[in-house]
């Protein structure tokens, strides 16, 4: 493990913990040269269906993407980072529960859609923006008008 301040190879665990949920292996650590301390996750490799994207490319599932758009939807809002955490397990877990070998990226947008419409309106109103790639103004107010119908249901 490279210390991600120095680069350095060497570190000693100062603290280990599972996650919540029990499919991860917190570790603190601290390194040997510049003595900073840093953590790192440890998890089973699952094997992924690959996502097909819109253009037919093809990837290996992500969660840093995940956590990546995730992160940015919620930027300045009262989300913790351990709930994006759990969000992306939540999503990964759906995703290797599936025996399909491939999976469209649609499918993975949609399944964060869902997360972010019940975890904060304001962060899956930003994710829907860029996601749907809506053309003009009106696009976009469909989107509110739909999600406050949804709410007053509820």
């Amino acid at each position: 493990m490279n210390c991600p301040f120095c680069s350095h190879v060497e570190d000693k665990v100062v603290d280990s913990r599972t996650s919540k949920d029990g499919a991860a292996i917190r570790r603190r650590r601290e390194c040997l040269k510049c003595g900073k301390r840093f953590t790192t996750y440890e998890r089973v490799e699952d094997i992924l269906p690959m996502v097909v994207k819109k253009d037919g490319r093809r990837e290996p599932f992500d969660r840093g993407k995940i956590l990546a758009g995730l992160k940015k939807a919620c930027e300045k809002r009262p989300v913790s980072m351990e709930r994006l955490e759990e969000v992306v397990g939540e999503i990964e877990a759906s995703l290797q529960d599936r025996t399909e070998k491939e999976i469209p990226s649609s499918e993975v947008g949609e399944a964060i859609m869902r997360k972010l419409h019940d975890l904060d309106p304001v962060a899956y109103v930003r994710f829907a923006s860029v996601y749907r790639e809506f053309k003009d103004v009106n696009q976009f107010m469909d989107e509110l008008k739909g999600f406050l119908t949804e709410k007053k249901k509820e």
